[in-house]
């Protein structure tokens, strides 16, 4: 039996399993920002014993634990890169402090980069391969699975779309690059939702644009700035996706997270018929965009998958 973990900016979810797609027990808890990462620290030492009495499963019983951290993190030192949210991670060597708190071994990786794991091995990408994950909440994430296995290039991570640059012309006339977070993530989408809201009042009136499920809601009722908005969200996305499937050519795109909620009528489909009309036409029958399958525990999924793979031999 391991452990998997997943912390994220707002979201701390702690659950037992052996790596095979099911959990005997899950723990979920939300992250306080201002208490940083000593918070959350705490918060998974006595969440640890709390599950476990709950699942009536011993310490001892556990082989291993993986981790799913939402930043970026360093394969050679296990170690936290950068927090962009909470402070307190930078540097921080996660893996070692879970392994001594624990007392069993303990693997480390990014959050998307897990969550991609999960659904090749036991969601909307079983069975095939190349998978290109895709998570877009506050952020916008990225995770490339080959053959049941994470690719992390040199060890510091890779398939980090949300980074890619994408043509923009939001805050004047003239295009210019910026990355696809800043246009496509749930945080930007409220973002230039404020802004017009601020700028056209009446356009956007009756409409909570702090809440992205509000926005969408809205253009499904036919509201024509919500809509339009939200279309040149998934133009940006198309933009990006267009480059993965040049660049590596993934036999199924797999796309979750918050905004991914947005469902068929609202995301998916236009999302498919732009990507069709920009993409690489050599590869134009290679791949498909589907939406998440794992739900909520995804990462806690792929962090107990990782810990199977690196820590059965241990």
């Amino acid at each position: 039996m391991y452990l998997g973990i997943e912390i994220g900016g707002s979201k701390l979810q702690l659950g037992l399993g052996d790596g095979n797609g099911a959990l005997h027990a899950l723990w979920r808890g939300s992250v306080v920002p201002a208490d940083g990462a000593d918070g959350i620290r705490r918060q998974i030492e006595a969440a640890i014993p709390e599950l476990l009495a709950n699942a009536k499963r011993r310490r001892d019983e556990l082989r291993g634990v993986g981790i799913g951290f939402g930043e970026p993190v360093d394969d050679t030192t296990r170690t936290v890169i950068k927090s962009h949210q909470i402070a307190g991670w930078d540097g921080f060597p996660l893996a070692d402090w879970i392994a001594d708190l624990v007392g069993v071994p303990a693997v480390l990786g990014n959050d998307a980069d897990v969550a991609g794991l999960a659904e090749a091995l036991f969601g909307a990408g079983k069975g095939l391969s190349p998978i290109f994950y895709i998570t877009i909440g506050s952020g916008i994430g990225g995770g490339l699975i080959i053959n049941g296995e994470i690719y992390r290039g040199c060890g510091r991570g890779a398939a980090e779309i949300g980074h890619l640059r994408v043509p923009s012309n939001l805050g004047g006339p003239a295009y210019k690059l910026v990355p696809l977070e800043d246009l496509a993530s749930g945080w930007a989408i409220r973002q230039q939702a404020h802004e017009e809201a601020t700028a056209r009042p009446i356009a956007w009136e009756g409409i909570a644009v702090h809440d992205v499920r509000e926005i969408g809601a809205a253009a499904r009722q036919g509201h024509k700035a919500a809509w339009q908005l939200l279309f040149r969200a998934w133009d940006a996305l198309a933009e990006g996706i267009g480059q993965i499937i040049v660049l590596l050519c993934p036999r199924r795109i797999v796309i979750g997270g918050g905004v991914s909620l947005m469902g068929e009528d609202m995301l998916f489909q236009t999302l498919r018929q732009l990507v069709a009309e920009r993409v690489f036409k050599p590869f134009a029958d290679c791949y498909d965009i589907v939406p998440a399958a794992l739900g909520e525990e995804v990462v806690v999924h792929g962090a107990l998958a990782l810990a199977r793979q690196r820590l059965s031999e241990a």
